[in-house]
């Protein structure tokens, strides 16, 4: 038997950090949501009780190492299955980008998993199991508009945003999300207006989104990678209606209503950096 399962990227809508725990953790509250961008995966199972990994990616590897490795682990220890599964993933979400590209795909082997061994276990369930590997997995299980708070733990579902068109631009850098966060230094932190975010969001206003995009996480990585910043404000004078870094970074998106709007910007990026997408918000 074969299941496919498709692991779509993130974009934030809002980033806060709003405290550093005991643990060593931060406690968090973010609005993301999905978008156009997706890794495929296919999961088969095999006649031995192993995993195997496939992809063809000089940046991620097919190891213990990977974090879709360790959900098929997880998933199997959890709930004590005696098979075996080759998963084959065809990378399409850039790595270290700020879009979750590798939470998409541990969230994606726990749901296929769940399909390919007809366990009928809740997304609900299958989130919190996420959530031991990494803070965005319980997000990517859902794959839906949501506010994630604690360290990404506990989710709720929002409604999706406003229909728009999104422009992804990448510098050709690798950010890591825990050197960004080991910078933090919460009382200089700038916090985003999360509260009009949701509103934005209850009302389907568009405008009203784009206006209070706000990322807590932006001057630490603009700091370190000025060519980040540059990108923002070259995407915000092209005239995109919201202009944001997604999660650490470095990638910018612009949101656009119209499309015409959005492939002139798109175009306009092109003489910025190579790593260009015009792609529609999912929700």
């Amino acid at each position: 038997m074969l299941v496919m399962e498709k692991a779509a990227a993130k974009i934030n809508l809002s980033l806060d950090v709003l405290n550093k725990r005991e643990d060593g953790y931060h406690d968090v509250e973010m609005v993301m949501t999905t978008i156009d961008l997706a890794d495929r995966l296919e999961l088969q199972e095999l006649p031995t009780d192993k995993i195997q990994l496939s992809l063809e990616s000089r940046y991620v590897p097919s190891d213990e190492r990977n974090l879709a490795y360790k959900a098929a682990v997880l998933f199997k220890e959890t709930y004590k299955i005696k098979k075996g599964v080759h998963i084959r993933i065809d990378k399409s979400i850039p790595v270290s980008a700020g879009l979750a590209g590798g939470s998409a795909d541990a969230a994606a082997v726990l749901r296929g998993l769940n399909r390919l061994w007809g366990l009928n276990i809740p997304l609900t369930e299958l989130a919190d199991l996420g959530s031991k590997l990494g803070a965005d997995i319980a997000f990517c299980v859902h794959s839906k508009t949501a506010i994630a708070k604690g360290y990404g733990e506990f989710i709720e579902l929002l409604p999706a945003p406003p229909a728009c068109w999104v422009v992804i631009a990448r510098p050709d850098i690798g950010v890591s999300s825990y050197t960004i966060f080991e910078q933090i230094k919460i009382p200089e932190l700038q916090h985003p207006n999360t509260k009009q975010v949701l509103e934005a969001l209850d009302e389907g206003d568009f405008l009203k989104l784009c206006n209070h995009l706000g990322n807590a996480l932006e001057p630490i990585t603009f700091s370190m990678h000025p060519e980040v910043a540059r990108l923002k404000e070259a995407m915000r004078l092209a005239g995109a209606e919201g202009v944001m870094m997604s999660g650490s970074g470095p990638t910018v998106f612009g949101l656009l209503k119209h499309h015409r709007k959005a492939l002139r910007i798109y175009n306009s990026m092109r003489g910025f950096c190579k790593d260009v997408q015009l792609i529609r918000m999912l929700g």
